[in-house]
Parts: C-alpha cells; structure tokens; sequence
C-alpha cells in the first residue's frame, strides 16, 4: 500500500480525505493472522436451549461481511443462525406456537456489538479508591457493568485491566455459566506497572526487571487470564507521569513478550509514548492501546507488521478529558495545560494515518470513569466517523467483526451469517445514515446472545395488522410506569 502523501500525515494541515466507498477495513480485519497457539480458550455461554427457534421477519440486515444492507429474514435455532435471509417454510413457522417471532418492520438488524478495551471493574468514580472497595462490593459493580455492556447492544467484551486480581476471571466464568447476563469475555488481571511508573497504585501489580516481570505474568496465567497488560506509558491526568513517558525498556518488553506467549496468552499495552509503541512493534505485544504519540519511523514498522497487531486508541477518553470533565472538576483548562489537547489532536492525525495504511483499528475503551460513565460505550463509533474518517458501515465492521478477529473467533462471531452464534441487535432506524443511533438504548429495541433473547419489548411481538391505537396506548402507559436504574454507580 502506498505511503505517499502530498502534506506528511504528521502536519496539522493534513486534511482527512473524504470517502464514500465500500467499506475499506473488511480486507484490513482479514489480514490479521495471531499465531495459533495464542488462541483464548473457546468458552460458551450454557443456557440455550438447542431446540428454541426464534424467526425475525422483515429486517434491513447489516451483516458485517461488506455486503450492503439488504432486506429479508432470519431464523435462529438454539445457538446460532440457521438461515439468513430467506427462511424456507416460513409461513409454517409462523404457525408454529414453538417459534418465537419478532416483527421487524423494516428495522435494522446488526450483529452485537464488541469493544476492544474493556474495564468492568471501574466505579464511575475515583479510580484510586478502588483498591478500598470490599471484594464481594466489587464484584458485584463488576457484575452489573457486564450487565450494562449487554444492555447497550454489546456481546463482546476484551478485558483491558482488572482493579482485583481475580474480578475479571470470576465474571467471565459467572457469565459462561449462565449465571449472570454479560458479554462474551476475554478476562484480563491487574496492570503491571513498574514501581516508578503505575497510574494507579491500588489497582496495579507491580514489576521491575525482566525477571520480575516474568513471574508477574506467571502469576496472571495462574488466576486464568485470557490476556496480559502492561503499563508501558504515562498518562498526563496524572501530572507525574507524562503520556510521552515511556517506562519499559526493551529487555523488560521482550521478556514479557516471550513468557506470555510461552503460556498461550497475548498482551495488551497503555501505550501512548512514541517509544512504548515502537517496543510494542518491535517485540510483538499484539493489542496497542492509545498509540497516540506514535512517529513516522514507528508507523512504517508498525504498517509492514500490521498483520500481527491491533490499536485500540479509547478516544472518548481523550475527548471527555479535555471537554467534559470540567462538571466533575477538572477543567478543560487543566486538561489542556497537562496536554491532553496535544494528544487529541495527534493521536488523530496518527489514526487517521493508520486507517489510511490498512492497520486495524478498533472502537473501545476507558469506559467506567465519572466522565466516560458505563453505558456510552457506543461513543468512539460516533469519534471513529467524525474525527478519523470511517465510514458508518466501517465503524460498525470494527465494532463487530473486527473485535470477533481479536477475539481469534471471526468464524463464528461477529457477522450475521448462518453458522455464527447469534449474537443482535434491532435496531429502530438505520445506523448507516446516523451512527449515533446506537448511543439511544430506547432504540435498541431487540437484543440477543446466544440465541437468547436479552431485551424485547411487547411491540417486536406484535404483527402489523395488530398493532392497534388501543395496545400502543397499553404499551405506553405500561412503559411510562417503568422504573430504570442508572447505568453506572459509583462506590
């Protein structure tokens, strides 16, 4: 692909070239090839009946292949989709009492979502007091962020940090058990930070040297991660450890590299320095967090690798931070004293760049801070079309299949397509002509794991013809009664 440009992606003058194409990034996502023994282990979710049918009707589907939204029907038999499309026999199964059946309407059915850098265990609060919290209080505000991903159209979730050591782990198997609902997950544990390099004390399991390092990773394996972070970088909120700061060196870099995959297990990174990406590239720590403050030399290294990394830059922190914390008491002033204006507006042009070279980039991140509460995660789809030049179809593939990719499950996750759990949303309008669509859970109005059904109102139940004025004024007045919880607490 070529790197040629008229003004260097690195200028403030580098315009984003408009594009209206077919999405781009279904070839970059292909690409991506992690090694076969770093595959997660491939959980399941108990609890669906093999013999449930459920049949959609009348739906706009955006299945995440590429394909243009195209109408039909879909039928999904325990687990998975069976037929997409057309459904053969559908009168009889409409006649059937066994079938579940959802009317579509002309609504748009999407695949459920996923997000890339994920905290469960984040308060909505003050981070530094996490450490405090009692651990049975803290898995259960663990257990209702799962939740909360589910609410908001997500079914896959890649764990980014863990404030416990074991909160992720026991989540996840909670949620595989059919215990409690929740995402798809892959569990991370707590961030290894060097000792004069941790964001946040109480939340962190501390390393230094390769040797050390090694047996922090040993330990990690030992709870059942499914992933490893390290805290290569600053993080300038802090005013103590700059974003461009970089705190790993490269032996301590490789030896991590080396001893997570000689478990099976892939790394993931806060990586904002310039350095902490080219380490990252350099030694082969798969997930690049941030990668704001990344350079010319790192983006050539990082584009002729781009089959064997993903970056994931949590650009709604960056946004929140610099123009929305003022209410909870950090100035936009402060923010952009410390630099966070500096690092938007690179990270930008870097991710643009990317985009542009066929890196995979992925929506997610930081979610679960007073500022970027639970429950808004479908934001950075909203920054990746307005501030990085995807298309609204592209932005949906890397929320979907994209994630599916890293998840090494793209076979049978992340796309509508008989074979693949199923795993939806309806959605009530067209996220194609408004992305932000998916940020109004009150349009999401179907959402299913599985092949289970997490959320359905009394309407989708509803065929056209009875659909009176009399059951809409029920309906309504039923609904107006309702009582909804907020979707983040704080402890």
């Amino acid at each position: 692909m070529s790197t040629s440009t008229s003004t260097s992606w690195t200028s403030p003058d580098h315009p984003l070239q408009p594009y209206d194409g077919p999405p781009r990034n279904i070839a970059y996502i292909d690409q991506l090839k992690f090694p076969k023994e770093l595959q997660p282990k491939p959980y399941s979710i108990a609890g669906t009946h093999p013999q449930s049918r459920i049949l959609f009707t009348n739906v706009r589907i955006i299945d995440a292949t590429g394909r243009e939204p195209y109408p039909g029907d879909i039928l999904i038999t325990g687990e998975r989709f069976t037929h997409v499309g057309t459904v053969p026999n559908k009168e009889d199964l409409l006649k059937d009492p066994r079938v579940r059946v959802f009317y579509g309407n002309g609504r748009t059915l999407i695949p459920g979502l996923g997000d890339a850098h994920t905290h469960l265990s984040w308060n909505g609060g003050d981070l530094g007091r996490l450490g405090e919290l009692g651990v049975e209080e803290h898995t259960l505000l663990t257990a209702r962020s799962a939740r909360c991903f589910l609410d908001s159209g997500y079914t896959m979730c890649f764990g980014a940090a863990s404030a416990k050591r074991r909160l992720d782990v026991v989540v996840r198997d909670a949620i595989n058990a059919g215990d409690i609902p929740g995402p798809r997950y892959l569990a991370n544990g707590q961030e290894m930070a060097r000792r004069d390099g941790d964001l946040v004390p109480g939340i962190t399991a501390y390393a230094d040297g390769p040797e050390e390092m090694r047996q922090v990773i040993r330990d990690h394996v030992e709870l059942g991660v499914d992933q490893v972070k390290l805290s290569m970088s600053g993080e300038s909120i802090t005013e103590i450890r700059d974003a461009q700061d970089c705190y790993f060196s490269d032996e301590e870099t490789k030896a991590c590299v080396d001893e997570a995959h000689k478990h099976g297990i892939r790394l993931c990174a806060h990586a904002r320095a310039r350095d902490s990406v080219r380490q990252c590239v350099e030694h082969g720590v798969e997930i690049i967090y941030h990668g704001s403050y990344i350079d010319e030399e790192g983006m050539d290294a990082l584009e002729k690798k781009r089959s064997s990394h993903v970056v994931v830059p949590a650009l709604n922190w960056l946004v929140a931070t610099l123009y929305e914390a003022g209410a909870f008491g950090y100035a936009t002033e402060a923010a952009e004293k410390v630099g966070y204006k500096k690092e938007l507006e690179a990270a930008i042009r870097g991710l643009r760049e990317m985009h542009r070279r066929g890196i995979v980039v992925l929506p997610g991140g930081d979610y679960g801070f007073a500022w970027t509460p639970h429950g808004t995660y479908a934001r950075d789809l909203e920054h990746f079309t307005k501030l990085l030049g995807f298309t609204p179809h592209e932005a949906i593939i890397a929320a979907t299949y994209g994630v599916a990719r890293l998840f090494m499950r793209s076979d049978e996750m992340g796309q509508i397509r008989a074979g693949n759990f199923a795993d939806c949303v309806l959605v009530d309008g067209n996220p194609l002509d408004d992305i932000a669509i998916l940020q109004d859970h009150a349009k999401l109005n179907v959402i299913m794991i599985n092949g289970r059904v997490h959320k359905a109102g009394r309407k989708e139940m509803l065929s056209p013809s009875d659909a009176t004025e009399l059951t809409q004024r029920i309906s309504q007045a039923i609904d107006e009664l309702e009582i909804k919880a907020p979707m983040q607490k704080a402890y």
